[in-house]
């Protein structure tokens, strides 16, 4: 009769006495009669206790919260803010977290700090300020926020801002502000090139007239008249040369090329006419006089 009375009393006490702690999980034991064990965190797996103590089992993978609340900027308007926080409870601190705030630490502290620290971050600032995360406001409320949490025997990973909402009207308003901001930082993007280009060309028409400058002073009378001489036997040795030149003034040089496939006809280096003179000249393949006020080029093939 005793050991079946002891057998009914270990099956009636079997879930407080046999307890499995599933992966993922711990354990916070507390004692009847000594409180909570706070120096010792029981691990996943099977245990066995006594049926007066409680065991109170704690998720300790990374969890995630998504919480939303308004914030109220510097000139009354209301901001819209949708987080998501990742969390979980520090692992060797977890018999104090038990003791100290218990397992719904998630509403207790997590979200109450996270909230009252960002109202008090962004509540100094315009709503267009926090839509547009000026500075980095909305980064440096969520360092802040990340260190107050985790004062309270909680690891919180991570603040994600999942969205930010403001009155329509005022959303219209701010996009087509930073709009026309764009529209003014591609303006003056244009005048700096217009600038740019400017000098260029100022530099590339100062190298011009410095060659220029070189040139003439290089263009001596006798290297002009060497030009002229190389020039006419040029004309002069093509084969289907179909020009007659006739020079004029001091130096001209007259060549009559052949209209023929035949070669030079003739390279004249008689005197020139005056300007009031007239050159006939008479095409080898025609009867007809050309008459030439000089220099004049009547055509060519080549």
């Amino acid at each position: 009769m005793l050991l079946l009375i002891i057998v009914l009393i270990f099956v009636f006490f079997w879930n407080r006495t046999v307890i499995t702690i599933e992966p993922g999980e711990a354990g916070v034991l507390f004692r009847r009669f000594s409180g909570t064990e706070i120096d010792h965190v029981y691990s996943e797996g099977l245990h066995l206790f006594s049926p007066l103590d409680n065991v109170y089992i704690y998720e300790v993978r990374k969890m995630v919260a998504y919480h939303e609340f308004d914030v109220i900027s510097n000139k009354g308007l209301s901001v819209h803010l949708s987080l998501a926080t990742r969390y979980r409870p520090e692992y060797v601190l977890l018999g104090i977290l038990h003791q100290r705030i218990g397992p719904d630490y998630l509403q207790r502290v997590i979200l109450p700090q996270i909230e009252s620290v960002m109202r008090k971050q962004l509540g100094s600032y315009t709503a267009e300020q926090i839509y547009t995360n000026e500075a980095g406001l909305l980064t440096n409320a969520i360092l802040t926020a990340l260190d107050e949490v985790g004062r309270n025997y909680v690891e919180v990973e991570d603040i994600i801002i999942r969205s930010i909402t403001l009155p329509p009207q005022i959303v219209i308003a701010i996009e087509d502000k930073l709009r026309q901001e764009e529209f003014m930082k591609s303006y003056e993007f244009r005048i700096e090139t217009s600038k740019k280009e400017a000098e260029r060309l100022k530099i590339e028409a100062g190298g011009i007239k410095d060659y220029h400058r070189i040139v003439d002073q290089s263009l001596t009378e006798s290297i002009l008249r060497h030009k002229g001489i190389d020039a006419t036997l040029a004309l002069a040795s093509s084969p289907n040369a179909k020009v007659v030149v006739v020079g004029s003034g001091k130096d001209g040089l007259p060549i009559i090329l052949n209209t023929g496939s035949d070669a030079v006809a003739s390279v004249a280096a008689e005197p020139p006419a005056t300007k009031t003179q007239q050159t006939p000249v008479k095409s080898t393949t025609g009867t007809t006089p050309i008459m030439q006020y000089p220099p004049v080029i009547h055509g060519s093939n080549n």
